[in-house]
């Protein structure tokens, strides 16, 4: 496989993984896509750093935000790392972390990175505005305009 078809390989995996397993809810698919070995070196808190904490995580955004889908702004790949920045958007309708449902609508961008090895996810580090996330939740005071 040539450099760039190994490339846009990857960049294909990791689409499949936030529109088809994030997005719609496919686990059977997270099984084929996440190596077994996987490894979160940004893990959400009280998660495990591992495949089975990326599932559960996954898990509980499902019920939370039953519409949970991202809006793929760019991708970028370099070498076997692929690098996806994007908007998440759903309604919140189920409990998430504590917070009862609000109906409200909810958008908070992300960046992340992956690395794929032989055609399935191994490696993940990511920042995600989660401050605006939670005001949009109501769990925080929005920021005073200056």
């Amino acid at each position: 496989m040539s450099d760039i078809s190994a490339t846009e390989a990857a960049k294909a995996i990791v689409r499949r993984n936030t529109e088809e397993v994030q997005g719609g809810g496919n686990f059977e698919l997270f099984e084929e896509l996440f190596a077994d070995d996987f490894l979160d070196h940004t893990p959400q808190p009280g998660r495990t750093p591992d495949k089975a904490g990326a599932r559960e995580l996954y898990k509980v955004l499902r019920p939370a935000f039953p519409d949970f889908h991202a809006e793929i702004h760019w991708q970028l790949a370099d070498g076997d790392r692929v690098t996806t920045y994007k908007t998440y958007h759903g309604t919140h309708k189920g409990d998430f972390f504590g917070i009862a449902p609000t109906g409200r609508k909810i958008a908070f961008e992300t960046v992340n990175i992956m690395r794929v090895r032989d055609g399935k996810i191994a490696e993940h580090w990511g920042v995600a505005n989660l401050f605006s996330l939670m005001q949009q939740l109501g769990a925080l005071p929005d920021t005073p305009k200056s």
